[in-house]
């Protein structure tokens, strides 16, 4: 049987994976992520569901990341200190290369696709 060439984000039988931020890029809080990933191709693509708890962490980007945020409130500040504050419905790219920082004010999950 061939593979399906339309997939759903159905994360419902998919067992959440467990991760935080590393300690040294804590900047407040004890942020707890879950990660639900629907797709992986050649270990270069991915798109699921991730989600975090309140808290703050300095982040740096190799990657490209498209994200659709489904639920709860986040601040992303630049390392020039722009900061956008995004909640549900909000959609936007990170490129390789941004620096800064996500904080999570209220338990954000979003959708993504990453592609290394």
């Amino acid at each position: 049987m061939s593979e399906p060439k339309f997939l759903t984000l159905d994360i419902s039988g998919i067992v959440p994976e467990a991760g935080a931020p590393a300690p040294e890029r804590i900047v407040s809080g004890n942020p707890q992520f879950r990660t639900w990933n629907a797709e992986e191709r050649d270990g270069s693509l991915y798109a699921g569901v991730w989600e975090s708890t309140p808290g703050k962490w300095r982040i740096e980007y190799d990657e490209w990341e498209f994200c659709h945020i489904l639920s709860g409130v986040s601040v992303i500040t630049q390392e020039d200190g722009a900061a956008r504050t995004v909640r549900a419905g909000d959609s936007f790219v990170l490129r390789p290369g941004f620096k800064g920082s996500w904080e999570v004010l209220e338990t954000t999950r979003k959708e993504y696709v990453i592609r290394l």
